[in-house]
């Protein structure tokens, strides 16, 4: 019997005061009503006139101090300016406030002391609040005094405010807590930001034929084939049959694009004169951004493109222009969606043209609220540390929170809100140690990480709508000594429907684009694919400014995943051991009752077996029935809490340390024989796929479980009602019309089938599984 998981790590729920408990019938009214709120107090430094000049010149270098007890804040400074403009906003936590008088000093940037200019000074009782959506509060001009309240010369254009985190400032706002971090650079790296990811396309490159190519040697049947490369991807035809200048291949390579294209198609035609030689017979090269986009089946229509060769004259390249030319049919797929996560955690199915998308069916708003108990990632000045900020990814749309500085236990308090087309998709939320502050980046070489802390996916379908879920998730992360708690993470979620019948329409539905199953992808494609979209979904994310660092995306996209894993084997062989126990457990019952284990129960199943033979019209009807009523039963025991990751579903906190060695090693392994390298490679990789073949059979059993489990309320209730109305339809219809409908439906002629997945089929494939549970 398997022991139950530490308390630690289970899920809790809480009761945080949401929207500052302002709540009225069942709505809360604040903007930003599924996190608490958080009183700042606002100061937004515009410009100041008529400074006076403090140095030996006349001029002075101003910059203004913003101070509150013992934090303070600081502008640029200009060089010999009267007349500056700053317009910086600076953010202090009431939470933190121990003074009671706010300070604004103007002073002169000087090599040995700063001069003081003037300052103003405010009453902390005497300072307004704003709730937005009233307007941001107009900056207004004060007179400079000095130490003594004395009038000086200048004035300084001020706005001083309390407000909360719904204002607009707070984005922009330098924070209170971030006093220690230094430099534009670094306090640009700690704010919160909102990222997208780069529209993916397929792009298929037909390639057909080619004609007049000339070898180098021409006593010889050329081995042509066909090498296509775009960006850092590159693949190849097969040799053509037909060695003959005039060479046919009709293959199609796949490779991903994404906008805006900025690499062109690079096509070379070669001919392989030796084994490890070959030669380039012509080359051409195709823009991306001028090809046909197709969004259905119908093929484009094919082109000639002309082949040119550089050759070198007297030393130098020259393109030599000759009447080779490549046949090809090139196109962007638009009818795709290009899989750039696992299958098992998408959040986003849609295909790649706008046009082919259908209208949103509701709203997921996520509340990122706090973390506790989070454990010291670094060392700074002798002691650890941790500054944690929270990446949320669903859809093509990324957050980044605000890095809230040496704290174990951050407040983030920042919601944010996506569009919904699918219910059957999964939003995660990391969390980070950002590892490039304090100059982190020059102690470690430039080569700095910002260190995982752990993850939270949470399945949309699993979610009943309209209800806020307030709960505290483990953050559970697996090192190579075993599963490690690294703090807890608070969300507040809610998911919003827009339509019921609009969503319950989804279940029927083909889970991917018609494309994927009208001119379906190999599964080798599939792997390849996923793999260069992740890398451009990381690159382009680098590329943004601040950037979102390359291993915080490829955590969150489960990059390596699919690599072999004693533990995750183990854990999805008794995964289908768990599914399959329900059938025993038939088999058990079933023999008992054979048995006379219980008479009553024995005598009460031979009269339902006589009744069932003699009218074996109310067999199905009697099915149906009993599956509807074990449903309806079942309601009372529905989860009540979204599911988390399970410690020993995963068999992480009882993997040997052997194969937590096993599973940590590199790949390729790390051992020193290179015959045991290469067999221990083989064995993982086939291993990797045997695992995944399993992983898949466990998924098709635990959907068959939650047809009456109610993990997905609106797929159970659909199952439910379409019992009830079965078990009505076979009752009153005679059992032999029944069984020729379905056997001619069955046998039915394929002019009549459709290549799209049956609605059966689409509904049961929608079932969540307990897939993302998994760690």
């Amino acid at each position: 019997m398997q022991r139950p998981p530490p308390e630690d790590f289970s899920l809790k729920e809480t009761r945080p005061h949401l929207g500052g408990n302002k709540v009225t019938g069942d709505k809360l009214t604040s903007t930003y009503d599924l996190v608490e709120q958080m009183q700042y107090l606002y100061v937004r430094v515009v410009k100041a006139k008529e400074l006076p000049g403090k140095d030996l010149t006349g001029s002075c270098d101003p910059y203004v101090e913003v101070k509150l007890g013992n934090y303070k804040g600081t502008t640029r400074h200009f060089e010999k300016k009267s007349n500056p403009e700053w317009n910086q906003v600076f953010a202090f936590s009431k939470d933190r406030i121990q003074a009671s008088f706010l300070e604004a000093t103007v002073k002169d940037k000087d090599f040995m002391k700063d001069d003081l200019i003037g300052r103003v000074i405010f009453d902390l009782n005497e300072i307004p609040k704003r709730v937005p959506p009233d307007s941001p509060l107009a900056p207004q001009w004060y007179r400079l005094e000095d130490r003594n309240g004395g009038k000086v010369r200048g004035e300084l254009m001020l706005a001083v405010w309390f407000g909360t985190q719904a204002d607009e400032a707070f984005p922009e706002a330098w924070h209170s807590d971030a006093a220690t971090v230094s430099g534009t650079d670094a306090l640009a790296n700690i704010r919160s930001k909102v990222y997208l990811s780069p529209k993916l396309w397929y792009l298929r490159v037909n390639v057909i034929e080619a004609q007049d190519l000339i070898p180098g040697d021409k006593g010889r049947y050329p081995e042509v084939y066909v090498k296509a490369v775009v960006g850092n991807q590159a693949l190849r035809t097969r040799v053509s049959q037909g060695r003959t200048i005039n060479p046919m291949w009709n293959e199609d390579l796949m490779f991903v694009a994404a906008e805006p294209f900025e690499e062109p198609l690079i096509l070379s035609v070669e001919d392989r004169v030796a084994p490890n030689k070959d030669e380039v017979l012509g080359r051409c090269a195709v823009p991306l951004q001028y090809l046909d986009r197709r969004f259905d089946h119908r093929p484009v229509n094919s082109r000639w493109y002309n082949l040119e060769k550089h050759i070198m004259v007297d030393g130098e390249k020259k393109e030599a222009k000759f009447a080779s030319r490549i046949h090809m049919r090139i196109c962007l797929e638009g009818g795709y969606h290009v899989l750039d996560e696992s299958t098992h955690y998408s959040s986003d199915l849609r295909p790649t043209a706008k046009q082919l998308w259908k209208p949103n069916i509701g709203v997921l708003e996520l509340g990122i609220l706090s973390a506790t108990g989070l454990m010291p990632m670094k060392t700074k000045d002798g002691r650890g540390t941790t500054d944690a900020y929270c990446v949320a990814k669903y859809g093509q749309k990324w957050i980044r929170t605000r890095t809230v500085i040496d704290s174990f236990t951050p407040r983030w308090n920042e919601q944010y809100t996506w569009e919904v087309f699918d219910p059957c998709t999964v939003v995660t939320v990391g969390v980070f140690d950002n590892c490039h502050l304090h100059g982190g980046e020059k102690m470690n070489g430039g080569g700095a990480k910002d260190s995982r802390v752990g993850k939270v996916r949470i399945r949309l379908s699993t979610l009943e709508t309209d209800r806020v879920y307030t709960h505290s998730y483990p953050l559970l992360v697996l090192h190579p000594n075993g599963v490690k708690k690294m703090g807890e993470i608070h969300l507040a979620v809610r998911f919003t429907c827009a339509s019921l019948l609009n969503m319950m329409y989804m279940y029927s539905l083909p889970l991917l684009p018609k494309m994927h199953y009208i001119h379906p992808l190999t599964v080798s494609q599939l792997d390849n694919l996923r793999h260069q979209a992740t890398q451009i979904v990381s690159t382009r994310l680098t590329r943004a400014e601040p950037l979102l660092r390359k291993e915080v995306v490829e955590y969150m996209l489960d990059v390596g995943s699919h690599m072999w894993s004693m533990r995750r084997s183990k854990a999805n062989f008794f995964r289908i051991m768990g599914v399959l126990s329900g059938l025993i457990a038939v088999g058990k019952w079933f023999e008992q009752i054979c048995n006379w284990k219980n008479p009553i129960t024995t005598v009460l199943i031979h009269l339902l077996f006589i009744i069932l033979v003699l009218y074996p019209e109310l067999i199905l009807p009697t099915i149906f029935l009993y599956l509807f009523l074990i449903g309806v039963w079942y309601y009372r025991w529905r989860p009540r809490h979204p599911p988390h990751m399970d410690t020993r579903l995963s068999h992480a906190d009882s993997a040997h340390p052997d194969e937590l060695d096993e599973e940590f090693d590199t790949f390729p392994t790390s051992r020193p024989s290179d015959i045991v390298r290469m067999r221990y490679d083989r064995l993982r990789s086939i291993a990797g796929r045997i695992q995944t073949v399993v992983g898949d059979l466990a998924t098709q059993g635990e959907r068959v479980q939650s047809l009456l489990s109610w993990r997905d309320p609106r797929a159970t209730a659909l199952f439910v009602l379409f019992c009830l109305i079965a078990a009505v339809i076979l009752y009153v219809t005679p059992f032999q019309v029944v069984a020729l409908c379905i056997g001619v439906y069955v046998l039915r002629h394929p002019r009549f089938r459709s290549r799209l997945p049956s609605v059966p089929l689409n509904f049961f494939r929608r079932l969540p599984a307990r897939t993302d549970c998994m760690l």
